[in-house]
C-alpha cells in the first residue's frame, strides 16, 4: 500500500517561534500563509506543517497520490482503496470517504495509542 508524501502536522502555540527554531534546524517555508497560522515547512525530503490554533495534538500526515514536492505521482494507491483495506483488517475510521466518488478525499484514524493520522488526498 502506497501512503504517498509523509510530513507531521504539529499543533504550535506561537507559529513565529516555531517558524524561527524549524529555519535554525535548516528547515525553508514551502508553502502556507502566516497570516492564516500555517506554514509547511521542508528540509530535503523532510515536511512537518506547523499549526497555531487549529487542532490540539500532533498529526501524521500521508498525501496519497503526491510526492514530498506535492507533485502528482502515478501509480498510486487511491484514499478509497487505503481505506477498504483497513476496514477489511478491521481497523475502525473516524470519518469514512464516500467511496462512489473520485478525487480529493480525507479521513482520519487512531493508531494504538491514540496518535491521529490524517490521509489526505489532494488528486
Amino acid at each position: 500500500m502506497k501512503l504517498g508524501a509523509f510530513s507531521a502536522s504539529l499543533s504550535v502555540k506561537d507559529i513565529k517561534a516555531s517558524k524561527q527554531f524549524y529555519e535554525t534546524l535548516g528547515f525553508n517555508v514551502y508553502a502556507g500563509q502566516m497570516e492564516k497560522n500555517y506554514l509547511i515547512m521542508k528540509n530535503g525530503n523532510a515536511l512537518i506543517g506547523l499549526f497555531q490554533g487549529m487542532f490540539e495534538n500532533n498529526i501524521l500526515t500521508f498525501n496519497p497520490g503526491w510526492d514530498e514536492n506535492a507533485n502528482k505521482v502515478e501509480p498510486f494507491d487511491d484514499i478509497r482503496d487505503i481505506q477498504k483495506h483497513l476496514k477489511a483488517k478491521g481497523i475502525k475510521l473516524e470519518k469514512e470517504v464516500d467511496e462512489s466518488n473520485s478525487g480529493p478525499a480525507s479521513f482520519m484514524v487512531y493508531d494504538p495509542d491514540g496518535n491521529v493520522i490524517l490521509l489526505d488526498q489532494h488528486v
